[in-house]
């Protein structure tokens, strides 16, 4: 299936932490934004709840490109990161915690949601995006009721197109769900594959001052964390292709 799918919907939320988690948050993005653009892979914001200038509490993205769900299926889980925060005064190590999701996006002929299962509101944007977006409600917001889960979308510039790319987030989640049914609820479901973002959950712990990446499934440590916070995740995503 790995090397079939081409789209995949990318989550990461902030977890435990207050804003040094939504850094943290932030970091992770723009390592897989860089990664993709190295890989010639389309990374394409869905929805963001910024946090500060560089810090986000959750963002939705789509990317597509060949292998791109083969290599970062394997970041789903929490990352947790040790280091020193801008904001601290004592020098103090602080740890955080960010939680990431990647999900196969499902083609809408392969999986149908009802019409009447969705409650879908609209609102204005905000944010960059020109007069369009501010002053005309092209933000998305959709709520499956049978499931409770909510996605959005506000990156486009029409509410159709939003309203598309909130329905791929839903079929992905739902889809997924689906597969999982033993777990009982949605709900259960996204904690079991990303956890509850506490910091004893963890798949990956990103050092700072010891400048040290240690993977806790793969059982290895990798260093350099500023090159792969630039984009250079080749030996841990080959590393888990190896396995």
């Amino acid at each position: 299936m790995a090397d079939e799918v081409k789209k995949i919907i990318l989550e990461i939320r902030a977890g435990t932490g207050g804003d040094e988690a939504s850094l943290f948050a932030g970091d992770l993005a723009r390592m897989y934004q860089k990664y993709a653009v190295r890989r010639g892979w389309r990374f394409v914001m869905v929805d963001a709840s910024e946090s500060g200038a560089r810090g986000y509490k959750t963002l939705v993205a789509e990317l597509s490109g060949a292998g791109v769900y083969g290599a970062l299926k394997w970041e789903s889980g929490v990352h947790r990161v040790q280091r020193v925060p801008v904001t601290e005064r004592q020098g103090r190590i602080h740890t955080s915690t960010a939680s990431v999701a990647v999900l196969p996006i499902v083609e809408a002929k392969a999986f149908d949601i009802k019409e009447s299962d969705l409650e879908v509101t609209f609102s204005r944007a905000g944010g960059p995006g020109g007069q369009n977006v501010n002053k005309v409600e092209t933000a998305v917001r959709i709520l499956h009721k049978p499931t409770g889960v909510v996605v959005g979308s506000r990156e486009e510039r029409s509410q159709y197109a939003n309203r598309e790319r909130a329905m791929e987030v839903l079929r992905a989640k739902l889809y997924e769900a689906q597969k999982e049914q033993a777990v009982g609820s949605v709900a259960e479901l996204r904690k079991e594959q990303i956890g509850s973002g506490e910091r004893a959950e963890k798949i990956r712990t990103y050092n700072f001052p010891e400048d040290r990446i240690t993977d806790h499934r793969l059982g290895k440590k990798f260093h350099n964390i500023e090159k792969l916070l630039e984009g250079a995740m080749d030996p841990i995503v080959e590393a888990f292709l190896k396995q």
